[in-house]
This record gives C-alpha cells, sequence and structure tokens, in this order.
C-alpha cells in the first residue's frame, strides 16, 4: 500500500467495502500502468485480504474515474485523484497536463506546453509536491516544482489532498500533489507494455517521437519493475507581444530638448497639460507604449523518465521496497526578436497621433495608443536559452504489521541539477518610428525611409550577452510512523492512534553570472558600433525555424541564427563566470512530530469517520550569501567569503477531518486546520546589495517566518452507481504573514568612499528587508463535481459519460500597484472548469475535453501596471481503438481548435500578447501483455 492510504485509511462501512470489492472483481482497474494496492479495512478478515490485495485487471477510462472516485470517498479528508489510466490516456506532453483535468487545479502555460501547477489558483508556491512521499527537489530557484521534466507515462496515480492531515508532511497552503509510481506487487503476473507515439506540430511542421515501456514480474517473495519513457518535443510558437506600458517620466525626467519637446508635444495633440514633470503620481498616468515586437520561438525538448522498484514481501504483513526514478530533461529554445524598443535613451516624442483618455479615466490614466517617435531604438535579438536538468530520487520503504501495529518507515534522497545557458546577440539602429496599438497587439511603421525589417545595415553590432544559471537542490528524509488499531470497551469510537516522526534535510544552492562579447578576444569591444548585421550570416526567420508562414500576420525578416552566433561569437576559451552578488545558498533543517486519533461512531444514527491530530514543527535555516562592499579604491567589491545566518521558527499545526454518511451514498465532510508554507529562497538568502548614493542596504531574511493559513472546508457528496459522482464544497481560508519589502533597521556610522578612495563621510544607511506584513487576506471559493456514466438515465447512452468540475474563487486581497489600481493577486483565476465527454465500448474509445481558466495577473509591470493573461480555454481529444486483446491503437490531438494565449494590461483595449503555439496530433500504438 501508498503511504497515502497508511495515513489516513478510515474502516468503512460495509457498502464502501462491497463496493471496493465489487469494482475490484469486474476489472476496473488499469490498462497501462498499475493501480496502487489497495490497504482493506480491518472489518475483512486476513483471508479476505489475502485474496483482493494483488489485483491486476485490464480496464478502461471508465474504470479509472470509477476506481478515483473510489479513492476520493475512502480519504476522510477533500481529497482528487487520478490514476494511471486517466493520466495516460489523455492528450497530455507532460505530468502538469495531466493534472489539469483534476477539480481545482489549473496550469501555468509556456508557449504552449504546461510547466506549473496551481491549486485552487493560489501562486504554485503554495503547493507541496511529493514523490512517493519524498518532497520533490526542482531545478527552480525557488520552491516551486517545474512539472514539465516529469513524463506522465512514468507516473502511477496522482492524489491532491486539499485538507491535510496531522500525518501530512507540511508546506502547501493550497493543497499538496503526492505522486506514485508503480511497484511489482501492484500486478499479481508478469506484465510487459511497450508503446511508441509520433506527434506533429501544426507550426513547426515536425514529427517527433515518443517511447515508453514497462516490465514487472514477482519470483515468489520478490518482486522487480522497471519503467522507461523517451520523447522528444519540437514546438514553434509565433507571438506578437511585450507592449508594455511605461511612465512618462521616461522623458520627463530626462534633461533639456527630450523633456521640453515631450511636454510641447503633451499639450499640442493631446491637451495634457504637465504640471510637475518630476511628479511621479502625475507622469505614472501618462502612458506610452515601451516596446512593440515580433518574436519567433523554436522550443526543442528532449525528455526521459525511468523508473525502478525491488521489493520484498514475504506475507502481508512485511514488506521492504526499494523505489528509484531518474530522469533528464534537455530543452533548447531558440527565440528570434524584431524589436522597437520606443524608450530609448535617445528618443522623444514628435507627434501623437492618437490617444485614450476615456478607458482608465477613473484612474486619470491618458494612454497614447499612436505615436510617433523621434529615435527608437530598433533592436534584432537572436537569443538561445539552453535548459539541462537532471532528476534523481531514491527511497527505502518499510511497511510492517507485527502485533497489532502498523509500523511504517522511510529513508530517501530526491535531487536535482540544473544548468540554464543563455545568450542573446543584440543589433540596434536608432531612427524615427510610429507604433501604434492594434486589434493583435502593436505594429511599427516604417518612416523616414528606415524599414526596420529590411535594413541589415543599418543595424550595428551592440553585445553578444551571456548568463549561465546552476541551480543544485538535494533533499533527505527520514521517517518513521506507528498506528494501532484499538478495540476499547469505554471508549468504543476511538477506532486508532497513530504517532510519528520525520526529519528532513534540505540544500539549494544557486550561482549566476553574466558577461557580454563585444570583440573577438577577451576584453575587447572592437565590433561595437563598427560591425552589422549585414556582415553575418542572415536568413528568413521562416527559414532558420521549421515551419511556415508567421501567424500573427504577413510579415518575414532577416535574422541571424543562434548556431551561427554561438559558432562565430565565442572565442577560444570564453568561460562565463558566477557573480558573487547572485550566489546563494539555503540549508534548511526539519524535525516533525505528530500525533493523531481515528474515530469510528455514529451520530443519530449515522456512520461518523473523524481523525484529529496535531504535528509539531522545528525548523531550523541556514543562509549564506555575499555582500557588497566598497574596496579600499572606491570602488564596489564583495566580502571573499558568503556571510552566513541562521534562522528559526517552530509550529503547532491542529487538523481536524470528518466524514459522516447522511444518506446511503451521500457523505457529508468537514475539514479545519491551520498549516504554513515556508517563505521563498530568494528572500531568505541572506544577500546583500548596497546603494551608496541612496545610503540603502537591501538584505534577505533569514529570520523570516512562514506564510499561514487558517482553514475550512465543508462539502457534500453523492456517490451514484458505476462511479458516478456530484460533489459541492465551500472553501475559506485566511492567509497572514504574505512578505514585503519594509524598512527594518538602521545602521549609524556607515563609512562612505569616494570614487578615488578618500573618505566621504560617515553616514546612517537604512535597511530593507523582506518581512511577514501585518493583516491578512481570505480566499473562499467554491468547488463543484459531476461525474455521470450516462447509462444510468438511460440504457441507450451506455458506453457514454461525462466528467465535469468547476471552481470559482473570491478573495480580499488586492495587488500591490503603486497607483491603488484594484489587482487581484498575481496568479489568481476567478473561474477554472473542465468539462470532458466521452464514450467506450469493448474495442472503442473517445474523448473530448475543454478545459478553460479565466483571466488572471500576470504580473504588476514596474509595481504600477497589472498584466493580465486573458481568459484561455482549450480543446483536446483522445480517440483509441484495440486490435486485439494486447494491442491498443490511439490518435490524440492538443489545442484541436488552434487556440492562442492573449494578454493585456488593465483592459483588452490594450493587448500585449498574442502568441500561436499551433495544435499537436499524436497517433500511437500500445502493446500490453
Amino acid at each position: 500500500m501508498t503511504f497515502l492510504e497508511q495515513q489516513d485509511f478510515p474502516r468503512f462501512q460495509p457498502r464502501v467495502l462491497a463496493r471496493l470489492m465489487k469494482s475490484i472483481l469486474v476489472g476496473s482497474v488499469l490498462s497501462t500502468t498499475p493501480l496502487v494496492s489497495l490497504a482493506l479495512a480491518s472489518d475483512v478478515t486476513t483471508a479476505e485480504a489475502e485474496s483482493l490485495e494483488v489485483i491486476s485487471v485490464k480496464g478502461s477510462y471508465s474504470r479509472s474515474l470509477e476506481r478515483a472516485v473510489d479513492l476520493k470517498k475512502s480519504n476522510t479528508g477533500f481529497s482528487d485523484s487520478i490514476v494511471a489510466t486517466d493520466v495516460a490516456d489523455f492528450p497530455e506532453q507532460n505530468l502538469a497536463e495531466a493534472l489539469q483535468r483534476m477539480p481545482g487545479v489549473t496550469i501555468e502555460r509556456n508557449k504552449g506546453l504546461g510547466s506549473k501547477v496551481n491549486v485552487r489558483s493560489l501562486p504554485t508556491e503554495f503547493t507541496h509536491v511529493s514523490i512517493n512521499n519524498l518532497a520533490t527537489a526542482s531545478g527552480s530557484g525557488g520552491r516551486d516544482v517545474e512539472f514539465d521534466i516529469f513524463a506522465s507515462e512514468i507516473i502511477q496515480s496522482v492524489t491532491v489532498q486539499k485538507s491535510p492531515s496531522a500525518a501530512y508532511e507540511e508546506g502547501g497552503i493550497a493543497g499538496s500533489v503526492y505522486i506514485s509510481t508503480a511497484r511489482p506487487f501492484d500486478y499479481s503476473d508478469s506484465k510487459l507494455i511497450l508503446s511508441a507515439e509520433g506527434a506533429h506540430n501544426s507550426i513547426s511542421k515536425e514529427n517527433d517521437p515518443k517511447f515508453s515501456l514497462l516490465a514487472s514480474d514477482t519470483f515468489g517473495d520478490w518482486g522487480a519493475l522497471m519503467s522507461f519513457s523517451t520523447s522528444q518535443r519540437t514546438n514553434r510558437t509565433d507571438s506578437n507581444s511585450g507592449i508594455n506600458f511605461r511612465p512618462m517620466g521616461r522623458f520627463l525626467e530626462a534633461s533639456g530638448v527630450r523633456s521640453a519637446q515631450a511636454i510641447t508635444v503633451l499639450e499640442r495633440d493631446a491637451g495634457v497639460i504637465v504640471n510637475d514633470r518630476l511628479d511621479k503620481n502625475e507622469t505614472n498616468r501618462i502612458i506610452f507604449q515601451d516596446k512593440v515586437g515580433d518574436r519567433v520561438y523554436l522550443n526543442d525538448q528532449d525528455k526521459w523518465g525511468a523508473t525502478a522498484s525491488l521489493q520484498y514481501k514475504p506475507s502481508n504483513t512485511f514488506s521492504l521496497t526499494f523505489d528509484a526514478m531518474l530522469g533528464g530533461y534537455k530543452a533548447v529554445e531558440d527565440e528570434y526578436d524584431a524589436a522597437a524598443y520606443t524608450a530609448s535613451s535617445r528618443s522623444t516624442l514628435e507627434t501623437i497621433h492618437d490617444y485614450d483618455d476615456t478607458t482608465l479615466a477613473e484612474y486619470g490614466i491618458v494612454v497614447l495608443t499612436d505615436v510617433s517617435y523621434t529615435a527608437t531604438q530598433h533592436e534584432f535579438l537572436s537569443k538561445e536559452r539552453i535548459n539541462d536538468t537532471d532528476f534523481t530520487q531514491y527511497s527505502l520503504a518499510l511497511d510492517w504489521q507485527l502485533q497489532g501495529w502498523d509500523i511504517n518507515a522511510l529513508v530517501g534522497y530526491s535531487g536535482a541539477d540544473k544548468t540554464l545557458d543563455y545568450a542573446n546577440l543584440k543589433h540596434v539602429a536608432y531612427a524615427p518610428s510610429r507604433s501604434r496599438w492594434t486589434a493583435n497587439g502593436g505594429e511599427t511603421l516604417a518612416s523616414a525611409g528606415f524599414d526596420m525589417y529590411s535594413s541589415p545595415e543599418s543595424y550595428l553590432f551592440e553585445a553578444y550577452e551571456t548568463e549561465l544559471e546552476n541551480v543544485t537542490d538535494d533533499k533527505y528524509a527520514a521517517q518513521l510512523d506507528f498506528k494501532k488499531e484499538l478495540e476499547l470497551g469505554f471508549l468504543p469510537a476511538l477506532s486508532s492512534v497513530q504517532f510519528g516522526v520525520r526529519y528532513t534535510d534540505k540544500s539549494k544552492e544557486r550561482q549566476f553570472g553574466a558577461t557580454k562579447i563585444q570583440g573577438p578576444t577577451a576584453g575587447s569591444s572592437e565590433w561595437v558600433n563598427a560591425r552589422t548585421m549585414a556582415d553575418s550570416q542572415l536568413q528568413l526567420v521562416t527559414d532558420i525555424v521549421p515551419g511556415g508562414n508567421y501567424q500573427p500576420k504577413d510579415l518575414n525578416w532577416m535574422q541571424i541564427s543562434n548556431d551561427y552566433a554561438r559558432n562565430t561569437f565565442r572565442y577560444s576559451g570564453f568561460t562565463v563566470p558566477f557573480n558573487a552578488k547572485d550566489y546563494y545558498r539555503v540549508d534548511e533543517e526539519v524535525l516533525s512530530l505528530y500525533a493523531m486519533t481515528n474515530m469510528d461512531f455514529d451520530l443519530a444514527g449515522k456512520p461518523v469517520f473523524l481523525n484529529a491530530g496535531v504535528r509539531a514543527v522545528d525548523t531550523s535555516v541556514l543562509s549564506f550569501g555575499y555582500h557588497q562592499i566598497q574596496n579600499a579604491d572606491g570602488s564596489t567589491g564583495f566580502t571573499t567569503e558568503p556571510i552566513s545566518k541562521k534562522g528559526s521558527y517552530n509550529e503547532l499545526l491542529p487538523s481536524l477531518n470528518m466524514t459522516m454518511e447522511v444518506l446511503d451514498d451521500v457523505l457529508v465532510r468537514a475539514a479545519a486546520s491551520e498549516t504554513l508554507m515556508r517563505p521563498a529562497l530568494t528572500n531568505i538568502a541572506y544577500k546583500r546589495s548596497v546603494s551608496w548614493n541612496s545610503f540603502r542596504f537591501t538584505d534577505g531574511n533569514p529570520d523570516l517566518k512562514p506564510t499561514y493559513a487558517k482553514q475550512w472546508e465543508l462539502g457534500v457528496e453523492w456517490y451514484l452507481e458505476n462511479g458516478g459522482l456530484l460533489a459541492a464544497s465551500y472553501f475559506w481560508k485566511d492567509i497572514e504573514g504574505v512578505v514585503r519589502q519594509e524598512l527594518t533597521g538602521k545602521v549609524p556610522n556607515v563609512e562612505k568612499l569616494n570614487a578615488n578612495g578618500s573618505l566621504d563621510g560617515y553616514y546612517e544607511f537604512d535597511v530593507y528587508q523582506p518581512v511577514n506584513a501585518d493583516g491578512s487576506y481570505k480566499v473562499t471559493g467554491l468547488e463543484l463535481i459531476a461525474q455521470l456514466p450516462l447509462s444510468s438515465l438511460h440504457s441507450a447512452l451506455d458506453g457514454f459519460g461525462i466528467n465535469a468540475n468547476y471552481t470559482i474563487l473570491d478573495n480580499t486581497l488586492t495587488g500591490s500597484s503603486d497607483l491603488d489600481i484594484p489587482t487581484p493577486p498575481e496568479g489568481l483565476a476567478d473561474t477554472t472548469w473542465n468539462f470532458t465527454f466521452y464514450y467506450e465500448n469493448e474495442s472503442f474509445d473517445a474523448r473530448i475535453s475543454y478545459n478553460y481558466k479565466d483571466k488572471y495577473v500576470e504580473v504588476i509591470e514596474r509595481s504600477l501596471y497589472p498584466v493580465y493573461r486573458d481568459a484561455y480555454g482549450q480543446t483536446d481529444i483522445a480517440l483509441g481503438y484495440k486490435l486485439n486483446d494486447n494491442i491498443k491503437l490511439s490518435l490524440k490531438a492538443i489545442n484541436v481548435t488552434d487556440e492562442a494565449t492573449k494578454g493585456y494590461t488593465l483592459t483588452p483595449a490594450f493587448p500585449v500578447i498574442n502568441e500561436y503555439s499551433g495544435r499537436r496530433i499524436s497517433l500511437g500504438l500500445r502493446a500490453d501483455f
């Protein structure tokens, strides 16, 4: 059994057990990877348990939904699950996209690919993620997990636990995602599964292969299993994007003619009178376009993943399991930009052709929508990002039933190592231009005889910029749990008690460096303003990347390929040194103790199952970072070694989960708990930067405390025949301790030197750090689930069914816009929903699914202007046909209707992104023996 099932599997009423046994006996399980072994309740005899514990029968999508419903019903708290058929049979590109079908789960997309997971639309770092009960290492610089590195084919089951119990590891305010991989005794017989697939992207026109296999067998008391998956993905994205709001202070705060001319043009062409050109509250409300650009991305991914499991199981009362999970992810993204940077340091307003002073009038904002500028900085950029991530996880788990005790132990390691190599070849030309908004975002028109798209000889080399980042993440864990079934005459309601201890030791280190090449040798700058684009090999951008025409509009341009740039501009022996100012390391040790009671009793004649407990958490942090200093000659330097500082906190986290069967197969659930999310690593990293002219230190803060949530949830669930379910729940979260940057103190008598090393004086410096802000905000929501085999309505609908869910949120927090513009928290979508309609019979299955996520704030630009990702809906299709009992042919399609990703600033009247990633069609064959 999995750890999750062991920790929170109540003593079920006979109807639930009967349903589970019926589900098993009629063959309700999986066709691709095995189902988790069932831990049956104490009401079942040992002989019955031995005959039912190991299951290996073929099933279907509807059977996997039925099994997921059984898992949901068996959990005392609020949870949702998907199992292997559901994970594998949808046309998903990775694990993140598989999870988006679950109630309350949404994903963040990057160039058409799911990358990170949001539970109930809270930020990704609010979600705790574990694989085989080990907190998952990630190559991200923070605590969030990059799900796109995991292939969905090697995953067995996923449960999203939305109401914690004391037995669960803390760390997820939004919820916890528990991922399980397969084990050999999940099958009663030997198993071999082979699959192959080819996928086609409609824009890149490339065909990408994917292969996977699973092999498992048992040998008496021993069992062995291994799985492997490898895939390639070539995806092209065309984007007319990058138009940001820019405050007019960019021109008005400049000296001389730039500000004077801007003031004149504003009054002459738009009737805007500037009273104080240095008053940001005034100038921040006069807006123009920052950059108008056209971009083509080519994302080429190679991904592999493997699991292995070795199990020793001499009886149903003892098992020892070694699990391993390995993976590699390499993505090369080429980006080619043709952009007009209207806010260049040489430019100002020339003519305002059109403006909008009504749409945002309630905020006093005037938007210049069509403007000619005196000296726009036109840019041609060739960018390359190489992301190389290796993932490793090992664990040893013990499950032992001894003299009425259930003893579970776990030791394990999870690690990730990520290297990101970035380069940007930049050529620029200064010339007058006219930029304006269109329905697709923006465009730049030729002016003064200069066409930005066809004048390569006018573009001068500025730099070949490079960056190198390395993140290592190591997590060790050990856990020991005890559970004792009880039959106490004086307290018959107390069915069991459980308690345990967990120790984790985590360390994440980030190194980052950046440098520029400006000539053929180190230190040379002879190419700057001398070499032109025409001196390099040029190709049409649609010839550099595979595929057809540029999608947003009828446009093409000449570009320098990244392959040519890397081979030409990186001289022999070139390296990117790491910078001290960007380094950090955070070591974190956590000791958790918990105790929990499980109760089983009748209330007003209705069966009730309840767990109540408390988790005590002791956390110690040791954080490292370099501190910026002045050298003896007045130049800026850093300490020779990282400076370290400790932090710590202790918490008690109570929890209560209760389920009551008010009618046959109608459950009412209630849950209440306190939980936490640990602070972001970038905030507790003990780095220091200094502004010598502003007399300001900016430090990390290892003393930061977590963000806390008090939460409760109430729901009702009606379980129908054949896996049907109608459910509704209302949840409430009060979140406090949100991190903000604030003045935390002052340092007197700080020595400040002049540029020549002479003494300037001694001054008092302010210290700004991230702190836990006072106050709290509330997030409330309603979640609805409908899972219906339509045969329950009429026998003519046998094989048809729907699987749908809907989540709506509300919150009391407004974003941190310095213009007091009411803004939802970043990443929070008010409404999300999924709808799947399916049909299947013995040989054929078909599913069409629609996934919708409402608009949400992606970023607050310059802490002033909220930038939204527009509402997005995507339709996916999966068809399958069994050629015989062992071989199945499948046809799948992602984003069938070729939807574009769009965004805007403040209102849809001012679009900032119009991005096309195309549709993806795949044909696959799977053999199951």
